[in-house]
């Protein structure tokens, strides 16, 4: 196994242990519960182990946005996008493609699911219209047409589920065999 890699995977998890405490938007969770509790419903659901990374790491650019974006509330910080360009080197596309869809699957299910809107957080509500608004009845199409869009679903559906302060999770470093085991040779 590539040594710089896993270097590069050590960094990035302990990103997470040092960033990770930051109160994660608006919600009562900090980023790295929010992380734990997203990996653990799709571990529990027996997703494959792809899903499971990309549903821990799919925040992973709002920590970075922290380090070299300053945005406000009001602005799009594209956290996806800096995931994706973060991670593309570690992880192949089972893994980057999710958490690069996951905020425009949210999109989507605003578009396809009339109850959709009103389950999500206020923060999360907010946070949609900064970051483009529910999807038209065509872009939603295109949407679900585009590969790893089902993962993308998922992943953003346990997304929502991940805000609860109470809620026990494993550690950190309890998914890093996982992690290490789909880094790209």
């Amino acid at each position: 196994m590539n040594n710089s890699k896993i270097a590069k995977l050590d960094t990035l998890l302990d990103q997470y242990l040092q960033l990770g405490s930051a109160m994660y938007g608006g919600e009562a969770v900090t980023q790295l519960e929010h992380a734990l509790q997203c990996a653990q419903l799709s571990q529990s659901a027996g997703d494959s182990p792809a899903l499971i990374a990309a549903c821990l790491l799919h925040d992973v650019g709002h920590l970075l946005a922290h380090i070299s974006v300053k945005t406000s509330e009001d602005e799009d910080d594209h956290h996806e996008k800096l995931a994706m360009q973060h991670l593309e080197d570690l992880f192949g596309l089972e893994v980057t493609q999710p958490i690069l869809l996951h905020v425009n699957a949210k999109r989507y299910l605003c578009s396809v699911d009339d109850r959709y809107w009103g389950e999500l957080s206020p923060a999360s509500q907010k946070s949609l219209e900064v970051q483009g608004g529910v999807y038209s009845a065509a872009e939603a199409l295109d949407f679900a047409n585009l590969p790893f869009a089902k993962d993308a679903i998922k992943l953003r559906q346990y997304d929502d589920l991940s805000k609860d302060p109470h809620r026990s999770t494993p550690k950190l470093e309890d998914f890093k065999p996982m992690l290490e085991k789909l880094l790209i040779q």
